[in-house]
């Protein structure tokens, strides 16, 4: 992650910008907004204007002369610290273009390539994602012996979650197995062994998953007292969105980066926590006021999203919570329909009443394009897109793969990653497997023997390969030589790679060519705007891009189409119905 998400330019400070205009706020969210010093906790209801009450609060504290680079904007995606910074910059001079912002991974990222080394920790690390730890924990299960124990050997999916419960849910691995998987209880030594190894790995290729960014940026601020001062010094104010979707040690994190100031402000609603499953706890939002004594609580209520029959009914669900923070949404709209609860015999009762309702509203003139059907997860919608499908009623898909999860994707950055860390053998066990006559014991043989080298390329170079794929190295040496000529772009080096790929890309997956092509398209696009190699490296990793939305698979698209998406998706998006 950059300093800034914006770019620095003479332009930045305007001293001749107009004062901050903040009629538009209302009365709670003007007492957010001009906050003094200290901590606040903003209860935000569900469309009452949280985005906006953090977009004015930077802008304020950039008005009352705070510096835009000691501003440290945490959210939980990129594109949402992107349109708070873009928004917050409108308001006021562009001073807003340097304040610091991103997720808690892309912070961390940049805190540890610039501070790591109190911790031992080489700027060179590569960033994996869920599916890279996966495989190697499915390496290991094979290089230990444990994937012969038989089916009842718990899955990668399994073993990862454990492992990340760990860090996340700060619990031991015993409880978590005793607790989620009780009839695992005779692998829980099979587990620390897989651990041990899997940290060894990482340590060794230089690689680290989410939960160790999360981990070292603790560390930095608990274990290296320099480290921990020149941080919490940088930074003076810390505003944080979504808090109720935080987990322990990002709270944790919080409160150590207030260290010395105490200004933080955290803005959240207890009654939207939808992420316990990836270890968010929304008691973080219920301890704050305890954590930081003395903190201000301001309650956001007037909601300017919803009808009043709809804030009704949210209301009543809300009050029968046992642990909350007590508030009353209401609007000053009028009108409004009150929300139906349809009971069905089945899920295909459910789906033509679904697409029946859909035409019924498109009749009364609502385009498709401002509808959505929402589910829990994606296998929840297949149902209802038969049944759309034969009513020729056009939709997309949203809440899929990521671009990245796609295994072609996957093979391009494979190459990508190695030329900012050549010891990432999890990228050279991909490559090498890509070749005629390399299976998994051989790519493990020459992994062993590059890896201990000082330049592994170089040694890939002169490794002295057997006939049967002799011919396959040469190529892919000469490929890497091209892909290292230093003055290549980072979209030169995705174009000689592609040179490369692109028969291997043919061959493998031949069936359905033309739309993976579209997603290396897509890639090419990403890449052409970046100046450096590891900063995109970096961002596909910690915030990949979706793939394109699913193909309209029935219906003439002219209006536009329905949305069918997970409800985890769709958080913050708005439809007519």
């Amino acid at each position: 992650m950059q300093q800034s998400l914006f770019s620095d330019d003479a332009a930045d400070r305007n001293d001749a910008a107009s004062p901050l205009d903040t009629s538009a706020l209302n009365e709670a969210q003007h007492a957010a907004v001009t906050h003094g010093e200290g901590p606040v906790l903003v209860i935000a209801g569900a469309g009452s204007g949280k985005t906006r009450t953090l977009v004015y609060r930077m802008a304020y504290l950039i008005e009352q002369g705070v510096a835009p680079e000691s501003i440290l904007l945490l959210t939980f995606t990129r594109r949402a610290a992107q349109e708070m910074l873009w928004r917050a910059s409108r308001l006021t001079d562009q001073a807003c273009r340097r304040i610091v912002g991103g997720t808690f991974h892309a912070t961390s990222n940049m805190l540890l390539r610039r501070h790591g080394h109190h911790l031992g920790l080489g700027s060179g690390f590569t960033i994996i994602d869920r599916g890279d730890a996966e495989g190697i924990i499915n390496l290991l299960k094979s290089s230990l012996g444990l994937a012969g124990k038989g089916k009842r050997f718990p899955s990668k999916r399994i073993i990862m979650n454990l492992l990340s419960g760990q860090v996340n849910k700060n619990r031991s691995l015993e409880d978590l197995v005793l607790d989620q998987h009780a009839h695992l209880a005779e692998f829980i030594d099979d587990f620390r062994t897989i651990r041990k190894h899997y940290t060894e790995f990482k340590l060794e290729h230089g690689l680290l998953d989410y939960d160790d960014l999360l981990v070292n940026w603790h560390r930095l601020l608990t274990e290296s007292g320099p480290a921990r001062d020149e941080i919490c010094s940088r930074f003076a104010h810390i505003l944080v969105d979504e808090y109720q979707d935080t987990n322990l040690i990002q709270a944790e994190i919080v409160r150590l980066m207030a260290h010395g100031h105490n200004n933080v402000m955290v803005v959240g609603d207890d009654a939207q926590s939808i992420y316990s499953f990836r270890g968010a706890d929304f008691h973080n939002i219920m301890r704050f006021p305890r954590q930081f004594p003395g903190a201000r609580i301001v309650k956001l209520e007037e909601n300017y999203r919803s009808t009043q029959p709809i804030l009704g009914l949210t209301n009543a669900i809300i009050a029968s919570a046992t642990e909350k923070f007590t508030k009353t949404l209401f609007t000053r709209a009028e009108g409004g329909t009150r929300p139906m609860v349809v009971p069905a015999r089945n899920e295909a009762a459910e789906a033509r009443f679904v697409a029946e309702k859909i035409e019924e509203l498109r009749a009364q003139g609502t385009s498709i394009a401002e509808m959505a059907v929402l589910f829990r997860s994606g296998f929840h919608s297949f149902k209802l897109e038969l049944e759309l499908n034969s009513r020729t009623i056009a939709f997309e898909k949203r809440g899929g793969l990521k671009l990245t999860e796609s295994a072609h994707i996957k093979d391009v950055l494979s190459f990508l990653r190695i030329l900012t860390n050549p010891w990432d053998n999890l990228s050279w066990n991909r490559i090498l497997l890509q070749l005629d006559k390399v299976g998994q014991k051989t790519a493990q043989k020459v992994l062993a023997v590059i890896s201990e080298s000082d330049d592994p390329v170089a040694a890939l170079a002169a490794y002295k390969a057997p006939p049967g794929w002799r011919n396959g190295l040469a190529s892919l040496n000469e490929a890497l030589a091209r892909m290292r000529q230093p003055d290549l772009t980072p979209a030169g080096q995705f174009d000689a790679v592609m040179a490369y790929y692109e028969p291997i890309f043919k061959k493998i997956y031949y069936d359905d060519y033309p739309k993976r092509r579209k997603d290396l398209d897509q890639v090419r696009t990403l890449i052409g705007g970046y100046g450096d190699l590891q900063s995109f490296i970096d961002d596909t990793a910690l915030d990949p891009p979706e793939a394109e939305a699913a193909v309209t698979l029935a219906g003439d698209d002219e209006e536009g189409r329905l949305v069918l998406s997970t409800i985890h998706s769709a958080k913050g998006l708005e439809w007519d119905v």
